[in-house]
């Protein structure tokens, strides 16, 4: 029933005003529409709604997620904005924060404004 509809995905924030450079200019998301409540995005044809949620505490763990075609090409681009990539002790990733899961797929985590916990992911194959 669902399976052939388009997905919108939501991320919250505490403060729009501050969240949302950082997804228009630094991300390279385009703004849809504002409104009260929050903004809606086109991230590449998919609406991303951010919604305004007083009090708001962020996950721990990734809320969104990019696939990319190149994700060290991704990472230096994003670094270069500013954006800094998370690194967990333990689970063995690389010094610029990529994950290589046993299937070949590699993953990078990095924070928003309001520290959601964001992921650029590498399929394998």
């Amino acid at each position: 029933m669902l399976g052939n509809q388009n997905i919108m995905a939501f991320v919250a924030t505490a403060d729009a005003g501050k969240a949302r450079p950082f997804y228009e200019e630094v991300l390279g998301l385009k703004v849809k529409s504002v409104d009260q409540y929050g903004i809606m995005f086109d991230a590449n044809g998919i609406y991303l709604r951010m919604s305004a949620v007083p009090n708001y505490k962020p996950a721990p763990y990734s809320v969104l997620s990019w696939t990319v075609g190149d994700i060290r090409a991704m990472i230096a681009g994003l670094s270069g904005k500013g954006v800094k990539f998370e690194i967990f002790p333990g689970i063995g990733q690389d010094e610029v924060g990529v994950w290589t899961a046993p299937d070949g797929t590699k993953v990078a985590w990095f924070k928003d404004t309001d520290g959601n916990m964001l992921s650029l992911t590498q399929i394998a194959g």
